[in-house]
């Protein structure tokens, strides 16, 4: 079925765990993430970037249509909407929830862009994600490691002012392949779960370790984004395979498959499965 980003995360949050959000960019990768919710009992969130597939407002009326087939609750998510423009046009096309990402603006501006959308999207029934601090690439991580985290109490504060549902928070992680070791604040997150009322994401999930995502899904962390760790196990699912003849066909199949057996493996890690 399927639902806004509020319906899976306000019993995330209340329960305390997290749900993976995967990034997809085709009809094959999106059949094969709402596979593995089915076969794992779970909700789960598909986040699509605009930059990952330009034509969204033919994507998101399929995948829209493929979530509300589903026995599991699914949240269509706009992942980085970094326009208005873009993130229109996600509603448009049938998402559910819109990640309007103005975390490289001041303070003030974000607030008030952020604003503009929750506005809108709150008028149609449809939820928003905002972000504050910014989550860099993982292939500058060991000089910038330290930049950008979270203020505890400017969060509060951006919640507070705009409105949004669910909140972005940088506490040490990167989007992409990690050139350095991931260094996770888990203070940080604690403090930002007991000052900001509304469920927090993490950004940049891949490569941060099993160990300490599953510890951030018991200490604060509602929605968990992938996508790196994902595309690589489709990759690696195909590659160790024998493709002469005829095997070729199975070109689709095999990645769909390593894709959602990756997938399988972080919603046990987020502790979702069976919710």
């Amino acid at each position: 079925m399927l639902v806004t980003l509020n319906e899976i995360l306000t019993k995330a949050k209340a329960e305390g765990y997290a749900v993976p959000a995967t990034n997809v960019d085709h009809d094959h990768n999106v059949r094969a993430a709402i596979e593995a919710a089915e076969e794992m009992n779970s909700p789960l969130i598909l986040n699509m970037t605009p930059t990952a597939n330009p034509d969204m407002e033919f994507f998101g009326p399929i995948a829209a249509e493929m979530a509300r087939r589903s026995s599991q609750q699914i949240c269509l998510n706009l992942d980085h909407g970094k326009t208005f423009e873009q993130c229109l046009l996600g509603v448009r096309s049938g998402f559910t929830n819109i990640m309007i990402d103005r975390s490289t603006l001041p303070f003030e501006e974000n607030v008030k862009q952020v604003k503009e959308m929750v506005d809108i999207c709150h008028a149609l029934g449809l939820t928003v994600e905002g972000e504050l601090g910014h989550v860099g690439m993982g292939d500058n991580y060991a000089v910038d490691g330290n930049q950008a985290l979270t203020d505890v109490k400017e969060a509060a504060a951006f919640v507070e002012q705009t409105g949004v549902d669910a909140l972005a928070v940088a506490i040490g992680t990167a989007h992409g392949a990690y050139k350095g070791v991931p260094k996770i604040r888990f203070e940080l997150l604690h403090e930002l779960r007991d000052a900001v009322p509304v469920p927090l994401v993490l950004h940049g999930g891949s490569g941060s370790g099993d160990e300490n995502l599953a510890r951030c899904a018991k200490e604060g962390i509602n929605k968990l984004n992938l996508s790196n760790d994902l595309k690589r196990a489709a990759i690696e699912n195909l590659v160790n395979r024998d493709l002469s003849g005829n095997a070729v066909y199975q070109l689709y199949p095999l990645l769909a498959e390593g894709f959602k057996n990756k997938i399988k493996h972080y919603i046990g890690i987020c502790g979702c499965a069976g919710k």
